[in-house]
């Protein structure tokens, strides 16, 4: 009678073990990742609103006390923005922020109703998530006072009538 050999590999119980291993490191592993995305999606989004305020500062003692509308903190020299503005010299903002596009994970966009003849009164920049939960947590927006605040359910800020960027705005560092 002949003797059976057995051929060098694995069995099917012991791959069956490391799948389960690898879904259950997987499972630990991807719920941390998503935390991380929105975390670095919120500091991107925040570090955009700091810029915004920054650049309305410098706007404002440039134009003579007066805020700018995104397009002006473009492109300063621009219609409506600052008189004889040099073509040649820097602009408060880079044209990504400046686009109120989605960026981020957040969708952004400029409250600038309060227009006066020479620029803007006050200002609110707002950013809330593409996809709550997914892309970020909570709404954030900065304006003319120089907080920024955040929603903790990522509604945006509010803008109008008494309390505008309070008490549903959570200050933040």
């Amino acid at each position: 009678m002949a003797k059976l050999r057995s051929a060098p590999g694995f069995t099917l119980i012991e791959l069956l073990i490391v799948v389960a291993i690898i879904g259950i490191i997987a499972a630990i592993a991807i719920p941390s990742l998503l935390r991380a995305r929105v975390s670095a999606n919120e500091a991107a989004t925040t570090g955009d609103i700091r810029s915004v305020i920054s650049a309305e500062a410098a706007y404002h003692s440039a134009s003579g006390g007066y805020y700018g509308t995104l397009s002006c903190l473009v492109a300063p020299d621009g219609a409506g923005c600052i008189p004889s503005y040099p073509t040649t010299a820097p602009t408060f903002i880079d044209s990504q922020i400046g686009s109120q596009q989605a960026k981020s994970g957040y969708n952004r966009s400029m409250d600038d109703t309060a227009t006066v003849p020479l620029g803007l009164s006050c200002y609110v920049y707002h950013a809330t998530p593409s996809n709550p939960g997914q892309t970020g947590v909570r709404g954030f927006g900065g304006g003319c006072s120089g907080v920024i605040c955040a929603t903790a359910d990522g509604t945006p800020i509010p803008t109008t009538g008494p309390g505008a960027m309070s008490p549903a705005c959570l200050p933040i560092q």
